[in-house]
């Protein structure tokens, strides 16, 4: 197949605009050829009947995404993002450690308090109610 294809000036448009649904296979076909050395993507997008703007998208995902991001209409979130996610998923968990350990230990000093609260009232029923000792 020739690197590089004479166009005329005029192009004649035959598909009457339709949009065209292209399969996940042919997505990654057609990205993959513009990773080949000294592809032009414009050049690979008029060779397959892609808009080079709706190609630089698939490859744009593919390249964020990997394959499966080429498969679907659905947005991709990039790697770093999901890294970015992961470590406030960790962050939280770290948080929410250091909360069940403080109810813990504000739910134990609360049961050492009931324990010693007969103690208190019954001081506070002996003691004198002048106030002073």
């Amino acid at each position: 197949m020739p690197k590089h294809v004479l166009m005329s000036d005029y192009e004649i448009i035959t598909d009457g605009g339709r949009r065209r649904r292209w399969s996940s296979a042919e997505k990654l076909r057609i990205v993959e050829e513009t990773l080949e050395d000294g592809a032009s993507i414009s050049v690979v997008a008029r060779r397959n009947g892609v808009a080079a703007n709706l190609l630089y998208r698939w490859r744009r995902l593919m390249l964020d995404g990997g394959a499966v991001a080429v498969s679907g209409d659905d947005d991709v979130t990039s790697n770093r993002a999901v890294r970015q996610m992961e470590e406030r998923i960790r962050e939280l968990e770290r948080q929410l450690g250091r909360k069940t350990l403080e109810v813990e230990i504000l739910k134990e000093a609360l049961d050492k308090s009931r324990l010693k609260k007969p103690i208190w009232l019954a001081r506070a029923a002996h003691q004198p109610k002048g106030g002073s000792r």
